[in-house]
């Protein structure tokens, strides 16, 4: 079940957008696309959250390129994808409610003022209006392709910085593959992805892990569910123009599909 917070009173505004994007819904593809970091909204009683507009260009509101490269994945694999449009500082959709870094304080060293000290009546309602909406629809959209009797893998879409500002290490991943309980698909995946492409560094659970602590989409509706599922991670200084997530979406395309073979 999903975890379920209520809000005390309403935190959007009518001239906020609604947090949720649906793209290809009706889309006949296996395969069940999520987005968690796409976009970097801010509500507007939220102003600027105190950060600077160039913080905000960062990953650490949102991740580049993770969109653009779900959509064209959608495309190739006619697959429903569901997005998250409000950015990850005002609260993170891919943790749990409990997690500190649901609604950051700090991220990669940079400060987010508005989140200092903030009410825990706020917390509820950035929580229920933002971070439940989202997975309401995905469990929503999945519940009904489960009726259907369509097959399914879960697949989280994600990009990653190449070196952190508070630890100055590079990242030499190219592409990680994520996964925790069950590695099954994750596994697939990267051996279909490494043999068509043996020049790109690729990692399972690189540049970081699911758990239970620190993700949501995984754990919820792909572990609880038992569906095939992974979360991907692409280097978002590799997918930065379209013609760079063109390609990277079908290299990812058609080893998804492969492992996809083997898996479902």
């Amino acid at each position: 079940m999903l975890q379920t917070v209520q809000a005390e009173a309403l935190f959007l505004t009518a001239d906020d957008p609604d947090p949720v994007g649906t793209i290809n819904a009706e889309g006949g593809s296996p395969f069940f696309l999520t987005c968690e970091h796409a976009g970097r909204l801010v509500p507007v009683r939220l102003g600027d959250l105190g950060v600077a507009t160039a913080e905000m260009d960062r990953h650490i509101a949102y991740d580049l390129g993770a969109l653009a490269l779900a959509e064209r994945l959608s495309g190739l694999l006619d697959a429903p994808l569901i997005v998250q449009r409000y950015s990850r500082l005002v609260v993170d959709c891919n943790r749990p409610f409990e997690a500190p870094g649901c609604i950051p304080t700090v991220s990669d060293g940079t400060e987010v003022p508005r989140n200092q000290n903030i009410s825990a009546q706020e917390r509820r309602q950035r929580y229920a209006e933002i971070h439940q909406p989202f997975h309401n629809v995905i469990r929503d959209a999945l519940d009904e392709r489960n009726q259907r009797g369509v097959p399914g893998a879960l697949v989280s879409v994600h990009s990653f910085t190449p070196c952190l500002s508070v630890s100055g290490s590079p990242r030499p991943w190219h592409l990680g593959a994520l996964s925790n309980r069950d590695n099954r698909f994750a596994r697939a995946f990267l051996n279909a992805f490494q043999q068509d492409n043996p020049g790109i560094v690729c990692a399972h659970n690189e540049p970081y892990k699911v758990s239970d602590q620190t993700d949501y989409t995984i754990p919820v509706h792909g572990e609880r569910r038992g569906l095939p599922h992974i979360l991907l991670e692409v280097r978002n200084d590799l997918i930065v123009d379209p013609q760079d997530q063109a390609d990277w979406a079908e290299r990812i395309a058609k080893a998804l599909d492969t492992a996809e073979q083997s898996q479902l």
